[in-house]
């Protein structure tokens, strides 16, 4: 059953829990004791903190590549129903739950379960957005193919880096298995070059001026 109220008011809803979302990352950062700057120097401090800002930093990172997915797939949706309403609200979830799993996981940042939970959380995050763009493409027949294998593709390779990344975990030394997210802007940077030299370029200029 399609739905008529107003795209505007989902959108806001979703800019709102992104925007919320983002922030409560930096609440993991505690403000340093100016007894222990005294005591240990404001660098060992700092570096005590290192783990956390590796986790704030590609969470915030993960968060706005998702934002920035959405925006390009939903110019596109004309046509809603209640399917894409809830796989809508189950990728809010995921993001929501973010900040609870980057806390978990730099706060037990040597071990493989807590990099595991926060991979689990990243990997359902992917799941539903990669639902979403199909649904889209599904209901709303005017997004070119190509822009839909597109936007599928980006969804999909992220995926598949933090599965790779859960796997690993427990094989890979710990500095490897944190730092194989860099290969998710690999995949991008070639997955995007493919799609331009497809044409890509030219289907969304036309979206842009329609």
């Amino acid at each position: 059953m399609l739905l008529t109220f107003p795209k505007k008011r989902i959108l806001a809803f979703n800019d709102a829990i992104f925007s919320i979302a983002i922030t409560l990352l930096v609440l993991d950062i505690e403000i340093p004791d100016t007894a222990a700057i005294r005591t240990d120097g404001i660098w060992q401090v700092l570096g005590n903190l290192i783990p956390n800002f590796i986790g704030f930093f590609v969470s915030f990172l993960v968060i706005s590549l998702y934002w920035i997915s959405h925006l390009k797939f939903s110019k596109y949706i004309k046509l809603y129903d209640n399917r894409l309403l809830w796989l809508n609200l189950l990728l809010l979830l995921f993001i929501v739950l973010l900040p609870f799993s980057t806390a978990f996981y730099v706060n037990s940042f040597n071990e493989d379960s807590a990099f595991q939970v926060y991979c689990i959380n990243l990997i359902f995050l992917g799941i539903f957005n990669f639902l979403m763009i199909r649904h889209v493409a599904k209901l709303n027949t005017k997004m070119p193919k190509l822009v839909s294998r597109w936007l599928k593709f980006r969804s999909l390779n992220v995926n598949l880096i933090w599965v790779l990344s859960l796997a690993l975990a427990t094989v890979l030394p710990d500095l490897i298995s944190r730092l194989l997210f860099v290969l998710i802007f690999v995949f991008q940077f070639w997955g995007d070059r493919y799609f331009k030299n497809k044409g890509l370029l030219k289907k969304l200029h036309k979206k842009s001026t329609t």
